[in-house]
């Protein structure tokens, strides 16, 4: 066989060995029975407008969170809180710029936290960034022995999910809000690290001041059988606060401290969070023009705490304006997330549809996706947000559905 014959013959098979790869790579499309508890805009909108309630902007705004719709989920929480739009003059701007300088907030949170034996950070239940936040402190603390994390959005009682610490990822049932991919993530990389998770919400013996004494009564307990350790506390809202409470007279965070006389570090993340328009955004969080999550610092060093009257917490957190990329937010492509974009052309399903990111592994029948987003036509230009890895993806429109594996590398 003469030379040009066995380069033909080489390249043929080279060419037979290319064309075998990708149909290998070529993504294997399985129908599947799966029914999902997320909502799809168009029955979030439904409810909105037959509900009568006054605060069915509020249930819409967590009903929007949870799918990872993070842009209506402000909108529909200041529909229910209402706006308006407040400056400062150009002199009270450079007046604060010239009183106080802005730190790293994550920086100053782990150092701080070396002097305490629990930190208690919140968030606003309609705002999945204060949940990456709270996630990316996670391992610093770690590393500060902070071991044990409680979450008031664990289901207690009844509701507790005894297998979530053997388990290591958060199913739907460990709690309403941790349905919210970005919760999940905290939770499962909480899990990942090493921590214990535990519950503590008040379940059935009221609201208001019962509810702050049933918390911090069951934070005491835990905190009793592990005195020497440290506590990281991921509560809602007013329930981080220190002092007199206008109404509780002391809220969980006080209770606290008059039960076990340990002081906390208490942050507040929900002050100067963004609004749905950057505009409707606290005047203070637009005048000191805010890049990364921050603490804002005195010339003596001392942080800028959130004071309501006779309450308190230690630090207040401000967080950038959040930039978007086709309606998804900037900040889930950061911190070890990549942008994965996702074809559904030749998906034979009916739109719109949900797109559902579940890690390799975990049962995607009971599961908190690690992202899920909305695609409205079989066109539209969409990505999630996920680490390196292996995963299944569910396109979903609530009545047909398939599922296919994606490889992130």
């Amino acid at each position: 066989m003469n030379s040009k014959n066995v380069f033909k013959i080489l390249l043929i098979n080279t060419i037979l060995i290319g064309f075998s790869s990708c149909k290998e790579e070529k993504r294997v499309i399985e129908k599947i029975d799966f029914k999902t508890d997320y909502k799809f805009s168009y029955e979030i909108e439904d409810k909105i407008a037959k509900d009568t309630v006054p605060w069915k902007h509020q249930f819409s705004a967590a009903d929007y969170a949870t799918k990872g719709d993070y842009k209506n989920a402000l909108l529909q929480w200041d529909l229910a809180m209402g706006t308006r739009e407040n400056n400062y003059t150009e002199t009270q701007i450079d007046s604060i710029n010239q009183k106080y300088s802005k730190v790293n907030a994550t920086d100053y949170i782990i150092k701080q936290s070396k002097k305490s034996q629990v930190v208690i950070i919140n968030e606003a239940h309609h705002n999945s960034f204060h949940r990456v936040f709270t996630k990316s402190l996670l391992q610093k603390l770690f590393d500060n022995g902070y071991k044990n994390l409680g979450l008031e959005a664990l289901g207690n009682g009844e509701y507790l999910d005894s297998t979530l610490n053997s388990r290591k990822y958060p199913i739907l049932k460990t709690g309403h809000y941790i349905k919210d991919p970005q919760f999940g993530n905290l939770v499962r990389e909480a899990l990942e690290i090493g921590y214990e998770l535990f519950a503590y919400e008040n379940m059935g013996k009221g609201s208001g001041k019962p509810r702050e004494i049933e918390q911090a009564k069951n934070i005491e307990k835990i905190i009793n059988s592990k005195p020497n350790e440290k506590f990281l506390i991921h509560c809602g809202f007013d329930h981080a606060l220190e002092g007199i409470h206008r109404s509780w007279e002391k809220a969980m965070a006080g209770r606290l401290t008059e039960y076990t006389e340990i002081n906390p570090l208490t942050i507040n993340q929900v002050l100067y969070s963004e609004k749905s328009k950057p505009e409707y955004s606290h005047p203070l969080l637009k005048a000191l023009d805010i890049k990364e999550s921050s603490v804002i610092i005195d010339k003596n060093n001392n942080p800028l705490k959130y004071e309501r009257r006779d309450a308190w917490t230690d630090i207040a957190v401000f967080h950038p304006i959040t930039s978007y990329i086709n309606d998804r937010p900037i900040w889930l492509f950061d911190n070890g997330n990549k942008k994965i974009s996702i074809s559904l052309t030749d998906i034979r399903i009916k739109f719109p549809v949900m797109v559902l990111a579940f890690k390799k592994g975990e049962d995607i029948n009971s599961a908190v996706p690690i992202d899920i987003t909305e695609v409205k036509n079989k066109k539209e230009s969409f990505s999630l947000g996920l680490k390196q890895g292996n995963y299944v993806i569910v396109v979903t429109n609530g009545i047909e559905s398939v599922k296919f594996e994606q490889s992130v590398k």
